[in-house]
Parts: C-alpha cells; structure tokens; sequence
C-alpha cells in the first residue's frame, strides 16, 4: 500500500492577537488532532475551556470526490480559495451538532471573536485501507514476500489474499479454521488437521483424505462444508479422514471486505493574527467505509 508519510514538528501552534492598545496576547491552539464533517463540505472541530472552534469551507470540493481513490492507494487533493474559520465563544458548552452547517444558529451559542480567511490551500490525503477481516492481518498475507499485497492469490480465484475470506478456496471462510487459535497474534501455531505443514486456512485437503474440502459437502451443497456432518463424535466430514464421499463443487460462497477511508488534513492559512504553513489539521472522525461483496467465477 502507498502511503504518504509527512512529519511535523509540532500539532500546536502559538497565534498573536493585537489588541487595540497595542499589546500582544499569546493564544495557544490546542485542539484534539481529529475533526468532523458536516454539509458539501465544512470540516471544523470544537474545544471547552476556553470554547473555541476551528472550521473550513470548501467551495468547490464534495466528500465524495474525496472518496475516488483507487484500490489500495493513496488519493492527494490540493484546495485553494476556502474560508477559514477561528472562533472563540462565550460559553464552554457548546453544542454537540448544529454549530456548523445549520439553516438555524443555536441561540444558545455566542461568538465572541471570528477570525476568517479566504484563499487559504487545503492537502487533503485520503488513504483507501482495504481489508477481508478474516483474523489475519493484511500486511501479513504478503506471502511472496515482495511488498504488492495484490499478487498474492492462494486459490488463483482473482481476488488476493489480504482481499479474501477464503484464502484456500475450500469453502470454508479463513476466520473459521483456527488461524490464530490463542489469539496471540503467532500463526505459527495455525490448525493443521492432517498435520502435512499447511495450515487448514491455506490447505484446500483439510483433512488429507485426497478429497477436495469444498467437494465434502454429503448433506447439503450450500457452499459450505461446515454443515456436512456424517459423525458428530468426529465433526464435518471435511475433517474426517474416514469420510471420502465426493459431491463436486460448482460455485465458489460470496465474499465481503470493508474498504475504509482515512481522511487527513494540512492547511496553510494567513488571516490577521496568523500565518501558518502545513499545519496539521487532523484526522476525519467517523471514518467512511463501503462493504464490498463479490462472488469470484469458480474453477
């Protein structure tokens, strides 16, 4: 995965206030490094103590545009000609929702001080994190060891490993078979039923029987092995060695992954009583995420 990585020295900065006799007040900004989302499209965060809030406007820009980020990438957007906005209030308790983007102000919400700029540049980097959350991180599903996540196919069904609830293609998702059966985060320790090294989530002969484990399906052939139980006392069928019945498969179970959206920003904004390049905004809370289900053609 291509990943922008950008260091920065400092997630507070000190701004100068002139007041009319000419003496200079010290503010500190110190906001949690995380913001939100409201309208097409306003990003703001709010404090207490004092009651301050920090917020853009993007004139020409939507969160969907932001969202077109190619698989397993890194999409950098660059705005200019936004508003931005520094704002102190008379009360510590502000609202939870409508402070922004809100047809109607709160009456119950007083600003003290608005600060605002236009034309201040936005870098907007969003990072597309892809995952089957099938117990096994994605970063370790890098089989070949070669660094491209999206080569690495164990059942040659199209999809990749790290993209893939049934890595092996038996059937059977990955997260059933015990990858990581202590929880430990070591799959070394992986279940192995016929004990020949390959462990059963990567092992499309579970049981070692020269059966397929997607072809164990005696009972019903619903793509999934799990339910085919000939003995109780021994388990499925698809790990019962004494149990060679063979009812080929013809279709591969539908998978799903999430694909989440990491949402950064960095300003560089001048207004009256600031200047500041590359100041870290934070990130999006609330992470936009689309489920994606597929079904890959079967061989």
């Amino acid at each position: 995965m291509r990943l922008l990585s950008i260091t920065l020295i400092s997630l507070s900065f000190l701004m100068f206030l002139s007041c009319d006799d000419g003496d200079i007040i010290t503010v500190e900004f110190d906001f949690e490094n995380n913001f939100d989302s409201c309208g097409e499209l306003v990003f703001y965060k709010t404090k207490k103590e004092p009651a301050e809030s920090m917020s853009i406007l993007f004139k020409n820009l939507t969160l969907e545009q932001l969202l077109q980020v190619g698989d397993n990438d890194t999409l950098i957007t660059s705005s200019t000609g936004n508003i931005f906005n520094y704002r102190t209030y008379s009360n510590a308790t502000l609202p939870t929702t409508g402070l922004f983007c809100s047809d109607i102000p709160s009456s119950e919400v007083q600003i003290i001080e608005d600060y605002e700029s236009e034309g201040g540049e936005a870098t907007i980097i969003t990072v597309l994190i892809e995952d089957d959350n099938d117990g096994i991180p994605a970063h370790l599903e890098d089989r070949n060891g070669n660094g491209d996540l999206t080569d690495d196919d164990t059942d040659g069904d199209g999809i990749p490993d790290y993209l893939d609830a049934d890595d092996d293609g038996d059937n059977v998702l990955t997260k059933d078979e015990n990858p990581d059966p202590n929880g430990d985060g070591d799959f070394s320790d992986a279940q192995d039923t016929d004990g020949d090294g390959i462990p059963d989530y990567l092992d499309n002969d579970d049981d070692g029987d020269g059966v397929l484990t997607r072809d164990e399906e005696n009972d019903t052939q619903n793509q999934n092995p799990k339910d085919d139980i000939t003995n109780s006392e021994v388990g499925p069928d698809y790990l019962n060695k004494d149990i060679k019945n063979s009812v080929p498969a013809t279709a591969y179970r539908t998978h799903t992954y999430t694909q989440v959206y990491k949402i950064s920003l960095y300003l560089d904004i001048s207004i009256r009583i600031i200047s500041q390049d590359d100041y870290y905004f934070g990130t999006l809370n609330n992470l936009p995420s689309k489920t994606v289900t597929v079904t890959p053609d079967f061989n």
